[in-house]
């Protein structure tokens, strides 16, 4: 699915193909911190599909459990979170933030990690796939 976004001052604008298929509801304590709320909601990039149109991204590297780093891209201005993916070029799953993307509406929620995680308040989402932790995406 080709889809396109923008982060919410409208800096950083970009284009990707996704994977319906791989949209992920992440419970874990890093993204209710980052996000703000109760979850993080991402789509996988397809390849290196990812393609930015318009700005700069900022950046922080984050420690997963897994001892992987994670590179987070954002948006320097407004601070809108646009994807999360291995640091350095290596190869893993490439999250796009659902929120951002203009087609967000036709990508609903397949599977949800992290599900230990999960506020007790939350536990009325459903998906096909729940894991405890994190799940082996392609």
């Amino acid at each position: 699915m080709n889809i396109d976004g923008t982060c919410l001052c409208g800096q950083i604008k970009f284009e990707a193909n996704v994977d319906p298929e791989t949209t992920t509801i992440c419970h874990c304590t890093d993204c209710q911190i980052n996000s703000g709320t109760a979850f993080g909601y991402v789509v996988g990039a397809i390849n290196d599909s990812f393609n930015l149109l318009k700005g700069e991204l900022s950046f922080y590297i984050k420690l997963a459990d897994s001892g992987a780093k994670r590179e987070l891209a954002f948006c320097g201005k407004c601070g809108t979170r646009i994807y999360a993916k291995p640091e350095n070029g290596k190869s893993g799953f490439f999250g796009l933030r659902v929120g951002t993307i203009r087609q967000r509406k036709g990508l609903h929620p397949k599977r949800q990690a992290w599900k230990k995680s999960c506020l007790d308040w939350v536990d009325c989402i459903e998906t096909d796939q729940t894991f405890d932790t994190q799940p082996k995406i392609k």
